[in-house]
């Protein structure tokens, strides 16, 4: 009799308590607006924190809420981006797909001011006297822009120089932001003519530690028929507003620091 009555008990307090959370369950319910769950399955998912959210969670929050606006998604499709606004019901204008463009050219060919034996971190290497290279605007080539890329769209070449695939990259700017020297920028894709190049000393201290560096000879500036290149504190600068990609200032510079991307 012990044993069925405690069997009892316990069933009833198992049945009372199932029917008080099935009850809270119903009270305590948070509405989800559907929007919600329809704009987050649209994003990439990446929760790389591009946008400046928490995550993509975060992310549709503040779309659904009117507090972010769908261009702040570098990482969305255009696909997924026209969809996201049909849903909510915005207008979106079309984009052009950007790509990370690596300013230097100089990896192995820099020349070296000292022996680094440290972390293989472009960061940690930077904080010991600028890095081991001549140039103090050169790549440190230890690959952190690699390992800081969520979609795997950088590799380090033999050269010892990141190497952006166009079309895994999703210019979500991650690049941009760890690299020491910030040598990275987004450039759109219909603009494939850029400066391979970050320094800003003289043309004479260039050339005695890179072969392939900005000498700011301005033969680029005085070729340009459409005024869209010019020499800025010893560094070419394209204006891409102007910018026709020509590629004429590509076939006349000296040092080959004007190239196309591959």
């Amino acid at each position: 009799m012990e044993i069925l009555l405690a069997a009892i008990i316990l069933g009833s307090l198992g049945f009372i308590f199932g029917v008080g959370l099935a009850f809270a369950s119903k009270k305590l319910a948070v509405s989800v607006d559907p929007k919600l769950t329809e704009v987050q399955h649209l994003l990439p998912g990446a929760n790389c924190g591009a946008c400046g959210n928490p995550g993509c969670f975060g992310f549709a929050e503040n779309l659904v809420s009117g507090k972010s606006v769908i261009d702040s998604c570098r990482v969305c499709n255009d696909e997924s981006r026209e969809k996201i606004a049909k849903i909510l019901g915005l207008a979106l204008e079309k984009q052009h797909k950007k790509i990370a463009t690596l300013h230097c050219n100089g990896g192995l060919k820099v020349k070296d001011k000292y022996l680094y034996d440290g972390v293989s971190d472009c960061i940690t290497a930077n904080l010991v006297l600028g890095g081991q290279k001549s140039c103090v605007f050169a790549c440190l080539g230890f690959g952190t822009c690699v390992k800081s890329c969520p979609f795997g769209a950088i590799i380090m070449s033999p050269e010892a120089l990141p190497v952006i695939d166009k079309v895994k990259c999703r210019s979500c700017n991650k690049c941009v932001l760890v690299c020491p020297k910030k040598l990275f920028s987004l450039v759109s894709i219909n603009n494939p003519v850029f400066v391979a190049c970050s320094s800003h000393d003289s043309g004479r201290e260039v050339k005695s530690v890179c072969p392939v560096g900005c000498i700011a000879c301005k033969i680029c500036e005085r070729t340009c028929r459409f005024d869209a290149i010019h020499v800025i504190d010893n560094l070419a600068v394209i204006d891409y507003h102007k910018c026709t990609s020509c590629k004429e200032c590509v076939g006349v510079c000296p040092a080959k620091t004007i190239r196309i991307r591959e």
